[in-house]
C-alpha cells in the first residue's frame, strides 16, 4: 500500500452514528463532515484530501513561506474531489453519504497509521507530515506531532468507523468509496510509483474489494481512457474495527489523474470534471443497488 492504508482508531466504539460534524478542535469550521445520504444507501463516498485549510495554530510550525506553502498545496491537495463526490451525490439514483475531510493533509493525514506501521514514514509522510512531497522540511525539528494525533486524528478515525457501522446497522453492509486524485507525473515522494499512471486507478485490498467492485468500477470508469489496478497507487482505506473482521465492509480507492480533469498542478477543473463526475455517479449507482 502507499497513498491509502486501511487505519482507524482502534478504541471507535461500532454502532454509534458518527456526528454531523467532528468536534472543531482547532479553528472553525468543524475539521470532518459526515453529510448525510439515503437511510438505505449503504455506499460511504471518502474524501479525504479535498482540503487546502491550514489553521492558523498548525501553520506557526511549517517553516515553507507563504508561496512556497502554496506550492505544496498545489501537489498534494486532491483538488476538487469533494465537488465531483457532492456532484454524484446530487446525481444518483439514492443519495450516498459522504464523508469529507475539512483541514489539509498537512494537517494530519487521516489515512496514515499514526505509529511505525506506517510505511510513508520512509519519507516523513506519516500521519503528521515532516516532509514536502520533494523531500524537502515541511515542519520545524521541535513539532510534536502527538497533539494533533490526538485532537484530529483519532476523532477523525472514531467518527469514520462509527460511520461505517451506521450503514452496516441500516443496510447489511457498507462500500467504502475513497475519492483521490494524483499527478500525471510522478512526485519525488512516492514509493511506488514506478509502475503504469494509468487516467483512472482502481486501489483494492484482498479482503475488502471483492472482484465484482472491481469490475463496476472498470465498467463505469471505462470512458475516461482506460483503467488500471493497484498502479501507482493500492489500498483501500477501512477502519481498523472493521479490517479483515468484517466482510459485509467493502473498500475501493478511486484514484483520478489529474489532467483527466483539472489543471494540473493545482488550477482549475476542466471540461472533464463532468464526464468523472457522471462515472463516478454510475459507480454509485452500480453497487448501492
Amino acid at each position: 500500500m502507499n497513498d491509502t492504508l486501511s487505519t482507524s482508531d482502534p478504541t471507535a466504539s461500532p454502532g454509534t452514528p458518527a456526528p454531523a460534524q467532528g468536534p472543531d478542535t482547532l479553528d472553525a469550521p468543524a475539521p470532518f463532515e459526515l453529510l448525510p445520504g439515503a437511510a438505505h444507501s449503504p455506499v460511504l463516498l471518502h474524501v479525504p484530501h479535498s482540503s487546502r485549510r491550514v489553521p492558523p495554530r498548525v501553520r506557526e510550525g511549517i517553516v515553507l513561506d507563504d508561496e512556497a506553502l502554496e506550492r505544496e498545496l498545489d501537489h498534494i491537495t486532491d483538488a476538487h474531489t469533494a465537488e465531483l463526490a457532492a456532484a454524484a451525490a446530487e446525481s444518483a439514483q439514492l443519495t450516498p453519504w459522504r464523508f469529507v475531510n475539512r483541514l489539509s493533509r498537512l494537517v494530519v493525514d487521516p489515512e496514515r497509521f499514526p505509529d511505525e506501521r506506517e510505511e510513508m514514514l520512509a519519507v516523513g509522510m506519516g500521519a503528521v507530515y515532516t516532509r514536502t512531497t520533494h523531500r524537502a522540511p515541511l515542519r520545524r525539528a521541535d513539532v510534536d506531532p502527538r497533539p494533533l494525533i490526538e485532537r484530529c486524528f483519532h476523532p477523525y478515525a472514531r467518527a469514520m468507523t462509527a460511520a461505517v457501522a451506521d450503514r452496516l446497522a441500516a443496510t447489511g453492509r457498507a462500500v467504502i468509496i475513497d475519492v483521490h486524485s494524483y499527478p500525471t507525473a510522478r512526485l519525488p515522494y512516492e514509493l511506488h510509483g514506478d509502475g503504469p499512471r494509468p487516467p483512472v486507478c482502481l486501489g483494492t485490498d484482498a479482503f475488502h474489494t471483492p472482484p465484482e467492485l472491481v469490475a463496476l468500477a472498470e465498467k463505469a470508469f471505462a470512458g475516461l481512457g482506460g483503467v488500471g489496478v493497484d498502479s501507482p497507487f493500492s489500498g483501500a482505506y477501512v477502519p481498523l474495527r472493521h479490517y479483515e473482521r468484517e466482510p459485509d465492509v467493502a473498500a475501493l480507492m478511486v484514484e483520478i489523474r489529474r489532467d483527466v480533469y483539472m489543471s494540473e498542478p493545482g488550477g482549475p477543473a476542466g471540461p472533464g470534471f463532468a464526464r468523472v463526475a457522471s462515472a463516478l455517479t454510475a459507480l454509485v449507482d452500480a453497487v448501492g443497488r
